[in-house]
């Protein structure tokens, strides 16, 4: 998928995303840049960084969903962070280099999970046998002479000898039954006792709210591999165990060492960063309060967004070569009210335009998980086939736009609102609705929404 041109990436986009062109026409130009710069020669693929973006629109018009499945498409590492929750260095909070480590930790997860899928056949098979020996576990053998083992000396079977040979042979069989009904999944609900790692972390709670829970480099796995580690025993499903045990079957074929370096250049050559409500920390600075770091946060992005190294616990990370995706709604500030070193480094700016009542018509029914779909497969899991004729989506989406600009404009997440008034009565009784059917037309609308809409109060609150 890489190698998509930017025409192609648009056209994915647009399966998901309404409306929004110049926006989707600058990702997938910096995202086909990418792929421009692997086919230079080395020395020249040093010199070319990103060009970060910055999207511009009011909330709920796509800005997220469109970094998200940008990076979906090429299966890059992802991470979305807000800007309101860093700090500069010396305040109490979260500082700017976690969302690198937690870029890194994404694509150390990514990798390991490809790595799991290649060797997921082998790891089952493995399990399949611990099962059987949970299951049906092997009688003890009686040690041979270690004189006849040397020399080869193969005694007279003993009558005792015969009878140990039947009874290996009852449990070869029993152990083939045993196996065919594992693999027609019969037995799922029976109970076995598994010796499983013991994950918790008792020390982690010590350091909470200190901020070493960002560092990476916690004791735990800094002496994982020095201290013993800890098993217990568990009463689990045939089902249950089999989930944890290729688990521990597929960490113990796939080489760790290869998956974390792997995961820490892919997050270095093709991570994208997604900073939402930038323009919280665009104000100047004020004298006192709550917002007197935010152009001290300004000053520690403005390394990361440069280029600069960051120690993960998986090895140090360059982020000369992420792409920093920048959001906000700037209703209050604007993108100019940034630091100037921290502008230079956001050279292309998209404006989103605001939803019209066309484009929330569209959104209800165009992308492939629309909201209709989900809504309607949701009452579908009840037995009920729901169906909203044309009058009644666009009724929906007439109340939308109205509600959004007589009063706070959220974009298209006022529709999850309104869909979830208009069909709350069938939500509460469709478990006892002898009904199969269901139409949602314009009247159906208008008689659960018209006097909420009609009264600008009541709306401002319930809408």
């Amino acid at each position: 998928m890489e190698n998509l041109t930017p025409r192609q990436i648009v056209a994915e986009l647009d399966q998901y995303i309404i409306g929004q062109q110049e926006a989707k026409k600058s990702l997938a130009i910096a995202l086909r840049n990418r792929y421009r710069r692997k086919r230079l020669p080395p020395e020249l693929q040093e010199e070319i960084a990103p060009k970060n973006i910055i999207l511009i629109g009011p909330t709920g018009v796509g800005k997220t969903e469109l970094a998200r499945r940008l990076a979906k498409l090429v299966n890059a590492p992802f991470v979305k962070v807000e800007a309101t929750k860093f700090t500069e260095v010396g305040y109490v909070g979260r500082d700017v280099d976690s969302m690198v480590r937690d870029l890194v930790e994404t694509s150390v997860r990514m990798v390991k999970q490809e790595k799991m899928n290649t060797v997921k056949s082998r790891a089952e098979q493995m399990v399949e046998e611990r099962l059987l020996d949970l299951l049906l576990p092997r009688t003890g053998h009686s040690p041979r002479n270690p004189m006849d083992i040397l020399f080869g000396n193969r005694p007279d079977p003993a009558p005792g000898d015969i009878s140990k040979k039947a009874e290996q042979t009852r449990y070869e069989e029993q152990r083939l039954i045993f196996r065919q009904k594992l693999r027609r999944k019969e037995i799922e609900d029976h109970l076995v006792e598994v010796e499983v790692e013991d994950r918790s972390k008792p020390m982690a709670g010590m350091f909470v709210g200190s901020g070493l829970e960002d560092i990476g480099l916690n004791l735990q796995d800094m002496l994982g591999g020095l201290l013993p580690k800890q098993k217990k025993r568990r009463h689990l499903t045939i089902a249950e165990a089999r989930k944890i045990l290729i688990q521990e079957e597929g960490d113990k074929l796939i080489d760790m060492e290869e998956v974390q370096a792997e995961g820490l250049h892919r997050a270095e050559q093709e991570g994208i960063v997604f900073i939402d409500e930038i323009d919280k920390i665009a104000g100047r600075d004020s004298a006192g309060g709550p917002d007197v770091s935010r152009g001290g946060v300004q000053r520690d992005i403005l390394p990361l967004v440069e280029g600069s190294t960051v120690v993960t616990k998986y090895g140090a990370i360059r982020t000369d070569y992420i792409l920093f995706i920048a959001a906000g709604a700037f209703h209050t500030a604007k993108p100019s009210d940034l630091i100037p070193e921290l502008q230079g480094r956001f050279p292309i700016r998209v404006e989103l335009n605001s939803l019209s009542q066309a484009d929330f018509c569209r959104i209800l029914r165009e992308p492939q998980h629309s909201l209709i779909k989900q809504y309607t497969a949701l009452l579908k899991a009840e037995g009920i086939a729901v169906e909203f004729s044309d009058d009644a989506i666009a009724e929906i989406a007439q109340i939308a736009y109205t509600v959004n600009t007589q009063t706070e404009n959220i974009g298209a997440r006022r529709l999850h609102t309104i869909l979830e008034r208009v069909l709350q009565d069938l939500f509460f009784e469709a478990p006892d609705l002898v009904l199969s059917r269901v139409v949602i037309d314009g009247k159906y609308v208008r008689e659960r929404l018209g006097s909420l809409v009609a009264n600008r109060d009541l709306s401002r609150y319930i809408l």
